[in-house]
């Protein structure tokens, strides 16, 4: 028998529901809101008491807590049963997957972080950043989760240059002649690059001022990008802020034996174009990148209110513990609940942080083949990740920064890009940490934690300093025999996290959501999601309208708008 006395029934008017959600993870939640908007009736269901699942935003002590609950997850969530008391469906277990592995958290100043805890709000996939003009900011817009949400800007982009220095990324006409560290020659050849990637752009879209000339050919457009770099002839360091700081590529593009994604020059010219496009987009941004007030699990929150406006019921400390299926043919109708109430829908999304488990061995063949569907995969890359807490910022008078280190710029056998982010908290900073603190996240992508683990500690050896002494509070930085200084380290947790294969339509009624990647944006989990809602419902339009209500802003609807905090 299942414990449901723990639970206390949610006790709804109705038990079907064209959809059911479980996990409000940015996806899921995107999805949620969606359907909520065609007019659905959703049921979104968490296991966990926050909004977000691994795009969560969290205290420390709430994040070690749910990484290590998804690195050894227990057997099943509940003890339940395989039958269904009611109906006559087999009830296949549901239980929680192994996503993060090879844990490492370190604590060098516990009387100082004892009472801090809860003024964190840490991600779970950082780091990540939204683009001034990418897919996420005109999904917001267009949802009208604008009203939700507030942002500021990343004040600086950097790159590690050939000689281990940090060299800012320069982004716009006017960042790169204020930029001293390139020659008048290398300006020069920056501002031909970028005007010929505009013109063949232009061209390509045609609007005014593009000649048909001006395009370049398919059998270019289809070369790798750093090949069209090389053919342009611009300089080693030139070729590596375009490649790796812009156009934000994984893997060492000049060693084919090792690329394991090459980006095309046709690929290259559009992350381009979102760069420039995204400088500027917004008067009171500086550069091209924004960040959430108060982390990127306050986006799944967005879009779970944009789903409640819209009707869709909520309930938060409820888990699934049963999927509902045929008994004869292993159709999927419905699941049960934590409670011991049973929920019957048309279709269900999953969070990826669960799996189904086998049916018994008496169940009919569809059934067997139903599940052997819904088996998620491991992809065989994974994505190492960092998070660091130290007092000192890396930049003087910068709180908040993107870091590139490209492929080889800190060991010979880095063959993959590592992405930093420094978030500064304080009343007039990001509400992410406590005044005075920063926040560091890294990520790079790996084939095993041996790999990944390489990464981020070359990555925190070259930015950061252990304490010289048991007390932190001796020195919030230590200089360096080069005369360098780094920031103290105060806290680290590092983790690896595995990168699930989604294929959506194996099965007609049961979906599951993508995992964070190890993008910086949200480019491709955008696209996921709206191919997932046209999937579920290809007569539905995503989020064809936004109606205002009296909860929401009176801000009009424009494609610029966004609430930026000054």
């Amino acid at each position: 028998m299942s414990d449901s006395s723990l639970y206390d029934p949610i006790e709804l008017e109705t038990t079907t529901f064209d959809l059911i959600v479980v996990g409000t993870g940015l996806p899921a939640t995107v999805i949620a809101a969606a359907a909520s908007a065609a007019g659905k009736t959703v049921l979104h269901l968490d296991r966990n008491h926050f909004y977000g699942s691994q795009f969560a935003s969290l205290h420390l002590d709430e994040l070690t807590s749910f990484i290590n609950t998804h690195a050894t997850p227990p057997s099943t969530i509940l003890d339940t049963t395989t039958t269904s008391s009611c109906h006559d469906y087999t009830a296949l277990d549901v239980t929680l997957r192994s996503v993060y592995s090879s844990i490492e958290t370190a604590n060098y100043a516990p009387e100082i972080l004892a009472d801090q805890s809860s003024k964190f709000l840490v991600d779970l996939g950082g780091p990540r950043v939204l683009f001034c003009a990418d897919k996420a900011v005109d999904l917001i817009v267009k949802s009208g989760v604008d009203s939700y949400l507030t942002f500021k800007s990343i004040d600086l982009s950097c790159i590690c240059d050939e000689s281990g220095g940090l060299s800012n990324v320069p982004d716009s006409r006017s960042a790169i002649f204020k930029d001293k560290s390139l020659s008048l020659i290398e300006k020069n050849q920056l501002m031909r690059f970028f005007k010929l990637v505009q013109q063949h752009l232009a061209a390509s879209a045609g609007d005014d001022g593009g000649s048909e000339s001006s395009k370049i050919s398919e059998e270019v457009l289809e070369s790798p990008f750093a090949d069209f770099l090389k053919r342009m002839r611009l300089p080693p360091k030139i070729k590596s802020i375009i490649l790796y700081a812009i156009s934000l590529a994984d893997d060492d593009q000049d060693n084919l034996e090792v690329c394991k994604t090459l980006l095309k020059t046709r690929e290259g010219m559009h992350r381009l174009d979102l760069y420039q496009k995204s400088v500027g987009r917004f008067p009171n941004v500086p550069g091209a990148l924004l960040y959430p007030l108060y982390g990127h699990g306050e986006m799944s929150q967005g879009f779970s209110r944009r789903a409640a406006v819209k009707g869709c019921i909520q309930v938060l400390r409820m888990p699934v513990t049963a999927l509902l299926m045929d008994k004869e043919n292993g159709q999927y109708k419905g699941v049960r609940l934590a409670s011991g109430e049973e929920m019957l829908s048309h279709q269900l999304v999953l969070d990826p942080t669960l799996t189904v488990r086998l049916p018994p061995a008496s169940s009919s063949p569809d059934l067997k083949e139903t599940l052997q569907v819904l088996n998620l995969k491991d992809d065989k890359r994974k994505v190492a990740r960092g998070i660091c807490i130290t007092t000192c910022s890396l930049k003087p008078d910068v709180s908040n920064l993107l870091l590139v280190y490209p492929p080889r710029s800190l060991f010979p056998e880095q063959d993959t890009s590592i992405r930093v982010i420094q978030i500064g908290g304080g009343s007039d900073k990001l509400a992410v940490c406590p005044s005075g603190m920063f926040v560091l996240y890294f990520s790079g992508l790996c084939d095993d934690a041996e790999h990944g683990k390489r990464l981020l500690h070359a990555a925190m050896n070259a930015l950061l300093t252990l304490p010289i002494s048991a007390n932190p509070e001796s020195g919030s930085a230590v200089q360096s025999e080069d005369g360098e200084v780094k920031p103290t380290l105060l806290w680290s947790t590092l983790y690896i996290q595995e990168l699930t294969m989604v294929h959506n339509g194996e099965h007609e009624n049961i979906f599951f959501t993508p995992v964070p990647d190890g993008n910086l944006n949200y480019n491709d989990l955008v696209d996921s999601t709206v191919a997932l809602f046209q999937k579920m419902y290809p007569d539905e339009a995503f989020f064809a309208e936004t109606p205002s209500s009296p909860e929401e802003s009176e801000n009009p609807e424009d494609d610029t708008e966004l609430n930026l905090d000054d």
